[in-house]
């Protein structure tokens, strides 16, 4: 869920700021982008080298850079962020935040941010328990912050109990969780399968087709930010999926086949978007065919069906979706294979519209559903049409 956020993490001077090298890190590799303030106790604690080089960002400590003056823009880092997380957060900085104090860079920002703010205190027991402390953080919840709540453990007196900053693997965790509430896929799972399978006729060559699986890996990067849980199969392609989406990836259609059956359980979605072969050598020689004459004959036969054997088994609370890319008699030949796959909808596009098909960042569909209910859409960009289509996906689960 943090993939391609803003995120501004402000470190305040705690001993629990050496845990902020590993947070930096894991929210980096969620695939978010990361700025850093620290206020100038901070510094004492771990290095703004350290925290530059893993966020891949320069470290803001002041207001002004004190070798060439320029000034740090406040507002602008407020505004920047999509999410602003403060830890450590100290006893200090939280009395700070709660009464509205400004007497640093991170305080100036903090007041001028306008996203969601976590909060993740650590301090030891007795100022977590005092009085002042309880108020300030009740103050912050009041004021929409979310407080990361300290946890019981060691803390750096040498005592025991609660005060210790959550661990960094938490804090990730924990703001997943608050990006997922409300999606409308949140607790569901999707399974999908993008682009071609080669069909290997010798150990050089193969067959194949022209798909490119942008139209299948635009549908999973719709899927994860509507908050499902998403499983790729993919074909042989270029593309990245994102870290969060478990993507298979596969080559031939048996292999598609084998993962599709593996996985169809526990989907609540099934989306076949892949441009499967229907023939597959019937034997693939174990030495490269030398050219030796004019003509060469390859015997072929049919692979399995993976649509119309999952449309058979599929249980009725499952919604499977399918693809119909077509030449002629576009909307006849896409209401047959609806009926005959047992599909709730098939996406039809038609290779005769410009900017559709194949290897195009742009598509035209038409969406049909079991009551041969006829949606048409203009010629959009894929991420665009994913869009729709989950759209009328989750028409159908509410329905």
């Amino acid at each position: 869920m943090l993939s391609g956020k803003n995120i501004l993490l402000g470190i305040t001077g705690g001993i629990a700021a050496y845990k902020t090298a590993n947070l930096v890190r894991l929210i980096k590799k969620s695939g978010a982008n990361v700025q850093v303030i620290m206020t100038p106790d901070a510094k004492e604690f771990v290095t703004p080298l350290t925290l530059s080089t893993l966020s891949e960002n320069p470290v803001h400590s002041a207001f002004s850079d004190e070798d060439t003056g320029e000034w740090t823009n406040h507002v602008e880092l407020g505004l920047w962020a999509d999410i602003f997380i403060i830890a450590p957060a100290t006893a200090n900085t939280i009395g700070k935040m709660a009464n509205g104090l400004c007497d640093n860079l991170l305080m100036a920002t903090y007041l001028s941010a306008k996203c969601p703010v976590f909060v993740a205190p650590a301090m030891d027991l007795d100022m977590y328990k005092h009085e002042t402390t309880a108020e300030n953080l009740k103050k912050l919840i009041i004021n929409g912050n979310r407080v990361i709540d300290a946890q019981v453990g060691q803390l750096a007196s040498g005592l025991v109990g609660k005060g210790r900053m959550e661990e960094p693997e938490e804090i990730v965790m924990y703001i997943n969780n608050y990006l997922k509430e409300g999606l409308v896929l949140q607790g569901k799972r999707v399974l999908i399968t993008a682009g071609p399978t080669y069909e290997q006729i010798d150990p050089v060559r193969f067959i194949g087709n022209n798909s490119s699986g942008k139209m299948g890996y635009e549908l999973a990067e719709k899927a994860m930010k509507l908050g499902a849980s998403v499983t790729l199969v993919s074909g042989p392609t270029h593309l990245n999926a994102d870290k969060t989406i478990n993507r298979i990836s596969v080559r031939s259609a048996q292999e598609m086949y084998t993962e599709v059956l593996e996985n169809y359980k526990e989907s609540d979605i099934i989306i076949m978007a892949a441009a499967v072969a229907d023939y597959t050598p019937a034997q693939v020689e174990s030495d490269k065919i030398k050219k030796s004459d004019d003509h060469l004959e390859i015997r072929l036969t049919s692979t399995k069906d993976i649509l119309r054997h999952i449309g058979g088994v599929k249980s009725d609370n499952q919604l499977l979706i399918g693809f119909a890319l077509e030449t002629t008699n576009e909307l006849e030949n896409a209401k047959g294979k609806l009926k005959r796959k047992n599909l709730d909808m098939i996406v039809l596009n038609s290779l005769n519209d410009q900017g559709a098909g194949f290897g195009h960042d742009t598509n035209q569909i038409s969406i049909i559903d079991k009551s041969n209910k006829i949606e048409k859409y203009e010629l959009k960009s894929k991420s665009e049409v994913a869009t729709d289509i989950f759209n009328k996906i989750i028409s159908l689960l509410n329905s």
